[in-house]
């Protein structure tokens, strides 16, 4: 999905917002901030292309969560989702699905649980913040990061917490935990995502950078909670 995989690559969010973003890598943590259900919207930029409104929906199903991601311009679309578990010491996917078209041609993905070594891209997003400032991860000593892309290859990436800050969108104005993550067979890119504390996986404003210059940027516009 090329928008999607430089939106948020973890996970790729960057879709690709994006993204594994985790796993064995980390020290168990106890009490990890619970999953929390939403509904929201971003404003999408993506260089050399229109604007987009990115929906993400994260929703309750019995016993486990599903993260589920849209978006759709004049000549594109593309969706993601996927199912996970999420418990005190850490979230384990479950199943994952992607789908694109470009001028009417496209493709679509889909992994099963024994396809997902480390966690498939949408569920290490919701993993990421549920961790993030409570590991020991800093710039100087950041931390691993494993998950598989859409067709379950491996990517690893690099992250450690920058702090709390002030954040001010179309949405409102927010507190955010801020993460950065890197890209370590890419030192001249990096993805900064600053999350909600207290919705694990909701997005306030996220940016992919490449020497020096923001090519994606997301913004939080609208939040609807339970």
């Amino acid at each position: 999905m090329p928008i999607i995989s430089r939106a948020l690559p973890a996970a790729a969010l960057a879709l690709g917002i994006v993204a594994g973003l985790i796993g064995p890598a980390f020290a168990e943590s106890p009490a990890l901030r619970p999953v929390e259900a939403f509904e929201a919207q971003y404003r999408l930029k993506v260089d050399g292309w229109p604007g987009a409104t990115l929906s993400h929906v994260m929703s309750q199903e019995g016993r486990h969560w599903k993260s589920a991601m849209r978006f759709s311009i004049a000549v594109a679309s593309g969706r993601e989702r996927s199912r996970f578990i999420a418990d005190d010491e850490g979230t384990h996917s479950l199943h994952y699905y992607s789908g694109y078209s470009l001028f009417g041609v496209g493709d679509s993905y889909e992994l099963a649980d024994a396809d997902i070594d480390t966690l498939d891209r949408q569920t290490a997003l919701v993993d990421l913040a549920r961790r993030a400032g409570r590991e020991t991860c800093s710039q100087a000593s950041p931390c691993d990061v494993h998950f598989v892309d859409h067709r379950g290859r491996d990517e690893d990436f690099q992250y450690y917490a920058d702090g709390t800050r002030t954040i001010k969108v179309p949405a409102g104005r927010f507190d955010a935990q801020s993460v950065v993550l890197l890209d370590a067979d890419k030192p001249d890119r990096e993805i900064r995502i600053n999350y909600h504390p207290d919705y694990p996986g909701l997005i306030v404003d996220a940016s992919y950078w490449k020497d020096g210059e923001r090519e994606t940027h997301i913004a939080l516009t609208r939040l609807k909670r339970p």
